[in-house]
């Protein structure tokens, strides 16, 4: 941890804490928390600005609003549009940079990829549609097609479609239950007065944090951001509570998807929020089930001709998600009997633990991922961030080392207590088209 003599930096502006070479900085008029991580040996840097607002902030009628609101803010701000020429794309992309924004439960992230010297520029475009976005019906009704082909091309993904339906049932009172791009009616009835004020709500400076990462002066930096986000006041009003907690789940719940596409399951079984303790354990679950040609899962689906694909997500939120595994079947095999094998293998786990052969090639693997996550500063800006909207970026830093301190008792111990038939959700996708 940095020593507190480095907080005044900047006047106007304090230093929060350091670690592993990111510095945490807070702008007092405001309340805009700066993350930056200063790299000379590159001739870029970037830009992420999260908004710690997602689709968990939507309810019935404006599910989809934060992703519509994603597209709505690249047409244009009272500083930067398409009348002076100063669009995203023109001041920053035609200029070598890479632009582009994404939507998740808990976030929004938009962000620029540039050459050093357009910082200012990356920066000064951020803060203006902060809270000076036109956000106009024209806009609206001209981008609501575009959002809703991206709905149907997700609708036409087996995947997709049947990974939507599993947290659907999975989670009922709880927003995590609707996907980030909402339901189709809602995006396309939504007005852009209740738009308006989803952004009036949740735009401000004290609900966002600003990373900047790669080449560029620290101070110069600093001062950039006060200049460009001091102009904003913090928010008026208290940002709107989400305070549903999901039931209990009282027994093993199912859903089926009947569509042309492939055979797949999914069985998801309900894990704690990302920052809680039994997290480490619960990642490294997942890896040796199913991280490549070594893991559990390959070898019993993949390798027996059992299924073309199996793959494991352990969703790290802000709140209580899920841990979840999809296989897509080869052509002779039932659902029941992939259904089978998947908690066959947890079982195997859950009575005789795994060894520690498996755990120690495990933890070599995590070694070498999380080392490619600072290569360039996208690839920083997005890993740190996703662990930003948990609630606490630090894990960034100390995740690593928690994953190296996991035993073959922690993961045999995890199993136990969230792979349990009363807690999980399973799905079939039903390939109609035979």
């Amino acid at each position: 941890m940095a020593k507190a003599s480095q907080k005044s930096v900047v006047p106007g502006i304090s230093f929060v804490q350091e670690l592993d070479g990111i510095s945490e900085y807070r702008l007092e008029s405001n309340g805009l928390r700066i993350l930056l991580s200063p790299d000379t040996s590159v001739p870029v840097a970037g830009c992420m600005i999260t908004y710690h607002v997602g689709s968990r902030n939507e309810a019935t009628g404006y599910t989809g609003a934060t992703h519509l609101l994603e597209h709505l803010l690249f047409k244009g701000s009272t500083n930067f549009n398409k009348e002076n020429h100063k669009t995203a794309w023109e001041l920053l992309e035609a200029k070598g940079a890479h632009v582009n924004a994404s939507t998740w439960f808990d976030r929004t992230n938009y962000y620029a990829v540039f050459p050093s010297e357009l910082l200012p520029d990356a920066v000064a475009l951020e803060a203006d549609r902060m809270r000076n976005a036109f956000l106009t019906e024209e806009d609206r009704s001209g981008e609501m097609p575009i959002v809703r082909n991206e709905f149907e091309r997700g609708e036409n993904l087996p995947a997709e479609a049947l990974d939507k339906q599993v947290w659907a049932t999975a989670f009922q009172a709880h927003p995590y239950h609707t996907s980030t791009i909402g339901w189709r009616s809602d995006i396309e009835q939504v007005s852009i007065e209740r738009l308006q004020q989803f952004y009036n709500d949740f735009y401000w400076p004290n609900n966002a944090t600003v990373t900047i990462a790669g080449n560029f002066d620290v101070r110069e930096t600093l001062a950039l951001v006060k200049k460009e986000f001091g102009v904003h006041p913090k928010s008026p009003m208290p940002f709107p509570a989400m305070y549903t907690d999901e039931p209990k789940q009282e027994g093993q719940r199912r859903t089926t998807v009947h569509r042309a596409g492939v055979n797949m399951i999914a069985i998801a079984h309900k894990t704690p929020e990302g920052n809680h303790e039994d997290i480490p354990a619960l990642l490294m679950l997942s890896l040796i089930l199913s991280e490549d040609k070594t893991s559990r899962l390959y070898k019993a689906l993949v390798d027996n001709a059992k299924a073309t694909d199996a793959s494991i997500y352990c969703w790290q939120l802000h709140d209580p998600a899920l841990f979840e595994a999809f296989v897509t079947l080869a052509p002779k095999t039932t659902h029941e009997q992939a259904e089978k094998i998947v908690l066959a293998e947890y079982e195997k786990i859950i009575q005789k633990g795994v060894k520690t052969a498996e755990l120690a090639r495990i933890k070599r693997m995590v070694r070498t991922y999380f080392a490619t996550r600072r290569d360039g500063p996208y690839a920083f800006l997005s890993s740190l961030n996703e662990d930003l909207a948990t609630g606490d970026w630090t894990r960034f830093v100390t995740l690593p080392e928690a994953l190296q301190k996991v035993t073959s008792k922690d993961i045999q111990r995890v199993a136990k207590k969230y792979l349990v038939k009363d807690q999980s959700t399973i799905g079939w996708f039903i390939n109609t088209a035979v």
